[in-house]
């Protein structure tokens, strides 16, 4: 009987299991996991912050009781992995214990990252990752002690944090290195209309700029940036990013930024294959090796991680960067990488209603931002993963119905194909 370790239980892990119980009925699945929780989806943890979901809605596969029966897992929770052998697949465990297993899934994740401010301790610091993160949060808010607050990183977090906070009368500031918001998902003409709504609804920003030191004054925080402006906030919430897991990886398990994985998810070394936000995947438009940090994409990798490590055959040749978000009373979505080039073309008024603005290049649709309308993010989002695969793709009757449905022109479609002859 083969023995499987799954190190994290996250969503990959969790997908991980499932394909492993699929294609071996009777093996042996242990999983170790740090913290005590079962588990959860991390971007869910800002909308419980908020108040709009509650607790148990962060848990999208139910108790771990009802994991652990249905998938027959044995699960340790609270125990953390001190290191893994590759030579000989086994596990060394902050008791001491060593344990050997067949196979072995790397799934611990990604942590928030803060670099060292000056004058800021992790005490008096706020983040938003984990269920802790969002529960400190949450409490101090409804604390009703804070009257202002910085947030740092006008990322798809930071820009929910920020919601949070202004929804509560909480006067805010969002700042961030890069002189414009979402620099990697939005195009530049779309992030100044993004900063204008947010700018309206009373957020001030801080573009251009990182925080250099902290200082107390008075109860509150005097905020000094990196170009010498300040500003005075009650509350500090760094939003700046996250940094992948792979402390376990030994030196024989290949690492860049995350864990080198192939297209069966298996790393360097035979019988451990990782999966999730500890390890890169393939992007498509770049055909590059990234992180990429998608519930989705983690998914697909923990599925075809655990299928191969139970002797079935699966390959996930990789995803593109897309990004889906509802923030303020405004969508904003967000496909492909925009920094390609290539004519630009655009529908609607980009103050108000459905905006789109595109970019196609000589290979087709490279890019797509769109404003205000989810429900064409389905079909838009489907055509580019077509072009990047087959290049002379052609959107489907079913999805033209429902872009022109939702207010797009047939010419601007047309334009999208690169079939416009007007």
């Amino acid at each position: 009987m083969a023995r499987y370790a799954i190190i994290g239980f996250g969503c990959a892990g969790y997908y991980g299991a499932k394909a492993i119980r699929e294609n071996d009925a009777d093996g042996e699945i242990v999983v170790f996991s740090e913290h005590m929780a079962r588990p959860y989806n991390p971007m869910l943890t800002t909308y419980y912050a908020a108040g709009k979901i509650p607790y148990d809605a962060m848990f999208p596969f139910g108790s771990m009781k009802k994991i652990a029966g249905e998938l027959k897992l044995q699960v340790h929770t609270g125990t953390k992995v001190l290191g893994i052998n590759s030579a000989d697949r086994s596990l060394q465990l902050a008791d001491g214990s060593t344990e050997k297993f067949d196979k072995i899934l790397i799934a611990t994740g990604a942590r928030a990252f803060a670099p060292q401010i000056a004058g800021l301790d992790a005490e008096n610091t706020f983040y938003m990752r984990t269920l802790d993160d969002a529960q400190k949060l949450k409490d101090a808010v409804e604390s009703s002690k804070y009257k202002s607050a910085l947030v740092v990183g006008a990322s798809m977090v930071g820009i929910k944090v920020v919601e949070l906070l202004n929804a509560k009368g909480i006067k805010t500031t969002l700042a961030d290195m890069a002189d414009r918001i979402f620099p990697l998902a939005a195009y530049e003409n779309v992030s100044k209309e993004i900063e204008r709504r947010i700018s309206a609804k009373g957020v001030q920003l801080a573009l251009g700029a990182s925080l250099r030191k902290c200082e107390k004054a008075e109860g509150s925080w005097l905020c000094t940036m990196s170009d010498d402006s300040t500003v005075q906030a009650d509350m500090i919430v760094l939003c700046i990013g996250t940094r992948a897991a792979t402390e376990l990886a030994d030196g024989n398990i290949k690492v860049n930024r995350g864990i080198v994985a192939d297209s069966n998810m298996q790393t360097s070394c035979e019988g451990i294959y990782a999966a999730g936000d500890c390890c890169e995947g393939r992007e498509l438009q770049s055909d590059e090796k990234m992180i990429i940090g998608l519930w989705a994409n983690a998914a697909y990798q923990g599925m075809t991680a655990g299928a191969n490590m139970a002797g079935a055959k699966a390959e996930f040749d990789g995803n593109f960067m897309h990004n889906i978000t509802h923030f303020m009373g405004m969508d904003f979505i967000g496909f492909g990488d925009n920094r390609k080039t290539g004519k630009v073309i655009t529908s609607g008024d980009i103050t108000q209603g459905l905006y789109v603005e595109a970019v196609i290049s000589e290979d087709g649709l490279v890019g797509v931002n769109i404003l205000d309308n989810y429900r064409i993010s389905g079909a838009v989002k489907n055509y580019l993963y077509r072009i990047i695969r087959e290049k002379n793709a052609e959107i489907s009757p079913v999805q033209r119905g429902i872009l022109i449905k939702e207010g797009l022109r047939p010419s601007f479609i047309e334009k999208m194909e690169g079939t416009y002859n007007g």
